[in-house]
């Protein structure tokens, strides 16, 4: 292994320093640290150094839709978007509901190499809703299995999510809850609202999304367990999370970097691009959301990366595919979203796209400070270059990105996985 000196670099963008990397470990920070036998990156004082961050919620889509991703052309997105961790979702095909598949999904991620891939485990065989999975087989398989989830599908039996909750305590396991009540969404196409109603769409309402989040906080505190709410979209959602929180409550939650910037009035262009679960919601939504993150309401910002291919979105939008890819794009949406309108810093940043989300998925070797000792898991930033996204340059097998021909803050420079690059200048190493 190549030992690295990270020349004159910001940690979490406070004072420059040089980073020694010694065997995938961080030996020594300090001031014009000398060259030695290191090979020497020139960060230069402008760049921000920040944990490698980690996405709780990415589809890779492999097993079975190799069509529209794979493992290794997900983490490579992933690595070039600053990741150096994923938990790659359960609805692949077949259904990863065993400890075989959550194990094929692993050993893939290892063997590409671009980042560490944690794969959740369903929560109900073959996301049907009816029978729980093998939740005890997943968490005890050499993929270590910790984060459960139906994404795509909501545990909508009271009665299975309070036992998958129950059972996931004897290994400090999560439910990690799709928040979608069927009854209420059946047929829905967007936000329900006064735009649904002029566009002609079938409206899906906040309380479809807030009724589940109240129903399973509640369970989460009577039996005692983990919960976390993928992807909240409503205000309403926001001050519910934001009560079980004040109770002392063990439940997370995450928010998309597509929830923080855009709204429903983009599906007035009818362009499936902007086809999404959750749907996109209203301005005063959006707000609520960029505040709860910045006070902590909501823990993380998590990517929901849903590649789909051209067939399946460039198409009517009622047969459209749900989804967006994000992986490479996150960083800069939370950049000009967050950052450069002052409600965090890149303190903050790195708490909510890597500490939390490390945290949350029992990732030990990530989401760690940047210090002597710790695992030199690190995403180098330059948060003064803005880039334009095209989507004939993003690594990703699909191209559904809504952000094509938008220009973001915060490029990511470099990523360490280990003290070994996987993206230097910019470029897959």
């Amino acid at each position: 292994m190549t030992d690295w000196l990270l020349r004159q670099v910001r940690p979490l963008g406070g004072d420059v320093v040089d980073i020694r990397i010694v065997g995938g470990v961080i030996a020594e920070i300090g001031p014009s640290l000398p060259e030695g036998d290191c090979s020497v990156y020139e960060g230069g004082s402008s760049l921000v150094a920040l944990p490698g961050l980690v996405d709780l919620h990415t589809h890779l889509r492999e097993p079975g839709r190799e069509d529209a991703e794979t493992v290794e052309t997900g983490t490579r997105a992933a690595a070039l978007g600053g990741y150096t961790a994923v938990h790659a979702m359960a609805n692949t095909t077949p259904v990863a509901d065993v400890a075989g598949v959550v194990e094929q999904v692993w050993r893939l991620g290892r063997d590409a190499g671009w980042c560490d891939v944690a794969p959740v485990g369903a929560v109900t065989v073959g996301l049907g809703g009816e029978h729980l999975a093998e939740l005890g087989a997943m968490a005890e398989s050499i993929a270590r299995v910790r984060v459960f989830s139906d994404d795509g599908k909501c545990v909508s039996d009271p009665v299975l999510m309070r036992r998958a909750l129950e059972y996931v305590k004897a290994f400090d396991g999560v439910i990690a809850q799709h928040a979608q009540d069927p009854r209420l969404t059946e047929g829905a196409q967007m936000n329900e609202g006064v735009v649904s109603a002029r566009l002609g769409l079938a409206g899906w309402p906040a309380v479809a999304e807030e009724a589940i989040i109240a129903r399973d906080c509640l369970l989460a505190a009577h039996v005692g367990s983990r919960l976390h709410v993928c992807h909240l979209s409503t205000a309403g959602s926001v001050e519910i999370i934001r009560a079980a929180k004040a109770k002392g409550w063990d439940v997370t939650a995450e928010v998309t970097p597509h929830h923080l910037v855009l709204t429903e009035d983009l599906a007035a262009t009818y362009d499936p691009t902007y086809k999404v679960n959750p749907p996109l919601r209203t301005a005063a939504d959006v707000e609520a959301l960029r505040d709860a993150l910045a006070d902590g309401t909501i823990d993380v910002v998590a990517t929901d990366h849903a590649p789909h291919p051209v067939e399946d979105k460039e198409t009517d939008w009622t047969a459209a595919a749900f989804g967006m890819t994000g992986l490479e794009t996150a960083l800069g949406i939370v950049a000009e979203t967050m950052v450069a309108t002052g409600r965090l810093d890149w303190a903050g940043v790195a708490d909510r796209m890597s500490i939390a989300a490390a945290r949350i998925g029992r990732l030990a070797d990530h989401g760690r400070p940047i210090a002597v000792g710790e695992p030199a898991n690190l995403t180098l930033i330059d948060p003064d270059a803005a880039w334009t996204v095209d989507r004939a340059q993003l690594a990703s097998r699909s191209t559904n990105t809504p952000y094509a021909g938008r220009s973001l803050p915060a490029r990511v420079v470099a990523t360490f996985l280990r003290g070994r690059p996987t993206v230097l200048d910019g470029k897959p190493a």
